[in-house]
């Protein structure tokens, strides 16, 4: 029966012993409790009979023993108790998932596709496959991640937050599932649907919806002490007294609401809170041990740097123009999908270069891309064979500083080279700083890259330790390691990480850049591209878990205070059960405190 209607029906039993129909009354409210007793006694042998056991037992004995011993008041004060709980509950629950229900509302369904003839049609986005040209309208949701063909202004806060819209040059990546809010722009696909970045978020967000959020682990750990106390004092109660109604009285305050209510609308809220800003959280128990990790690790690339190679400097034969080598890499680079293109035609665009259509573009696979520019056969990737002596100075140096390098060579051989590096996010050193703050007392950083790169980086962010070359099975042995010692929580970015992430007690994937089999194994993904968002989510669980074990205690404390007082004959049964709801009052009201607050910088 909903909460309106067990509501109504005890205030009408409460008038009817006002005008003195005292049995009408009592039978009312005996029914009441009758309607809360059958559905809570069904789903609590169904948890036994999964061998669960939670502290809703201590609900189903106190309406229970109202009826027994005639106490039906009581058992309608109880039924309504654990009536508004539920509407609670599920009020919090639709507010905790409010956020990824709008993803699942705004996932795209079709894609604008450019055809051969020049024409424009509409197809199902499962008919979209990399390597396609499509429109991206004014209004439109990005259908797919790719590679702006025009520049573009988008809005980017269903998936990241963020509120201010965002521009991207002709040759930057856009991710799917943000809205173009400026004029049309043509996009080319480098994902299919069902590997592009909002794919993987919705994904996420179906699983999080079809979860229940409260924090069964909590509230579990508190009822494995408090029902058999509760238990016993009653028995003492009755025992001592010879008066079972003493023992119904102990129930009736002991009924666990600041447990079923207090701690999952704490967690809930964190769920909600940290959504808000960009963290998407698969379940209450995954926010628990977020609030109490110990040990951080962190895959390097895409992790602690950006993941995506920056052009930092170019480097020509002697006698060789710098602009001119760099246009023509990026001349026959233009088509490429590949991560190291982007780069390319990046910085010559920023240079304001004018790159040329090439012809007879070909690519081998982990070799480079060759084509004519102007006539002019060029080659970018590796070089074969034996370097030039200034070539060999210029690869010695891209080693020792941590550096990618690109050839560029014609028919005469290399004519120079473009150094790539993968900088380190600018929000990085502060984030561990943060993550300090929050209680995090170790970080550790995990790399496949080079001792040298690895130590440059770990400097500039403030690690504890670094390790390189660190192969996938060597990563998830470490994070088992530090799993044994404390609350783990592994960060990373790529589908290397997935096993990795899969042994943390929490596995964290930054799912901003594409989705890989690291979010589907992760208990959080970050949606949006910053990793500051991962020490917003910590400090939003760890206040979560503190309001909800703070409700918890205060509301246990109080409920104890009155069961002895009920056990000693001093609170009849009627009495015990409003006094138990002013306790779930108090508890509740400080439970959505984890609403606001808790972060070091303002939301």
């Amino acid at each position: 029966m909903p909460l309106a209607g067990l509501t109504v029906a005890v205030l009408v039993g409460a008038a009817l012993v006002l005008t003195g129909r005292r049995g009408a009354g009592d039978l009312l409210w005996a029914g009441v409790t009758l309607a809360a007793l059958l559905p809570a006694a069904w789903a609590m042998l169904r948890q036994l009979w999964h061998r669960r056991f939670g502290v809703d037992v201590i609900a189903v004995l106190a309406l229970a023993g109202a009826l027994v011993v005639g106490e039906y008041l009581a058992g309608a004060v109880i039924a309504v108790m654990v009536a508004t709980g539920r509407a609670l509950e599920a009020y919090a629950q639709r507010r905790a998932t409010r956020d990824l229900r709008a993803l699942l509302e705004h996932a795209p369904r079709t894609a604008r596709r450019r055809t051969a003839a020049g024409g424009i049609e509409q197809v199902a986005l499962d008919r979209v496959v990399v390597g396609d040209r499509l429109l991206v309208g004014p209004g439109d949701v990005v259908p797919v991640d790719g590679t702006a063909e025009q520049p573009a202004t988008l809005d980017e806060s269903v998936v990241t937050g963020e509120s201010q819209l965002v521009s991207r040059a002709a040759g930057q990546q856009v991710a799917s599932g943000v809205v173009n809010a400026g004029a049309g722009f043509g996009l080319r696909a480098t994902s299919d649907a069902a590997r592009s970045t909002y794919a993987g978020i919705v994904r996420l967000a179906e699983e999080a919806t079809a979860r229940k959020a409260p924090m069964v682990r909590l509230a579990d750990r508190y009822a494995a002490v408090f029902v058999p106390f509760t238990l016993l004092l009653a028995g003492l109660g009755w025992l001592l007294s010879g008066d079972v109604v003493r023992a119904v009285a102990v129930l009736v305050v002991a009924t666990p609401c600041p447990l079923l209510l207090a701690t999952p609308i704490a967690i809930v809220s964190g769920l909600s809170r940290v959504a808000r800003r960009g963290v998407l959280v698969r379940d209450g128990g995954s926010l628990e041990l977020l609030g109490r990790a110990r040990t951080l690790l962190l895959d390097k690339t895409g992790t602690l740097t950006a993941g995506r190679p920056r052009a930092a400097e170019t480097v020509v034969a002697p006698g060789g123009d710098r602009d001119e080598v760099l246009r023509l890499a990026a001349s026959v680079e233009q088509l490429s999908p590949h991560v190291l293109a982007a780069a390319l035609v990046g910085q010559a665009h920023e240079r304001g270069l004018a790159l040329t259509e090439p012809t007879g573009v070909t690519e081998e696979p982990g070799r480079g891309v060759s084509g004519r520019v102007g006539g002019r056969l060029v080659r970018v990737g590796q070089l074969d064979g034996e370097l030039p002596e200034w070539a060999a100075r210029v690869r010695d140096r891209a080693e020792s500083a941590g550096n990618s390098t690109v050839w560029v060579s014609d028919d005469t051989g290399p004519i120079g080279a473009v150094l790539l590096e993968d900088p380190v996010r600018p929000d990085a050193a502060q984030t561990l700083d943060r993550l300090r703050q929050a209680g995090l007392t170790r970080l550790v950083m995990l790399t496949g890259d080079r001792p040298g790169t690895a130590d440059r980086v770990a400097r500039a962010v403030g690690v504890d330790e670094a390790l390189a070359r660190c192969t996938p099975a060597e990563k998830v042995q470490r994070v088992q390691a530090e799993a044994r010692r404390a609350t783990t929580v592994m960060v990373g970015d790529g589908v290397n990480d997935a096993p990795a992430l899969a042994e943390a007690h929490v596995g964290v994937a930054m799912g901003a850049t594409g989705a890989t089999a690291s979010a589907d194994v992760a208990d959080a993904v970050l949606t949006v591209d910053r990793l500051d968002r991962l020490a917003d989510a910590v400090e939003i669980a760890r206040y979560a878990r503190r309001i909800a074990v703070q409700s918890a205690t205060v509301g246990m404390g109080l409920a104890v205070l009155a069961m002895l007082v009920a056990a000693a004959g001093r609170l009849p049964p009627v009495a015990g059960a409003f006094l138990q709801e002013g306790i779930d009052v108090v508890v509740i009201l400080n439970a959505l405190r984890a609403l606001r607050g808790g972060l070091r910088h303002q939301e």
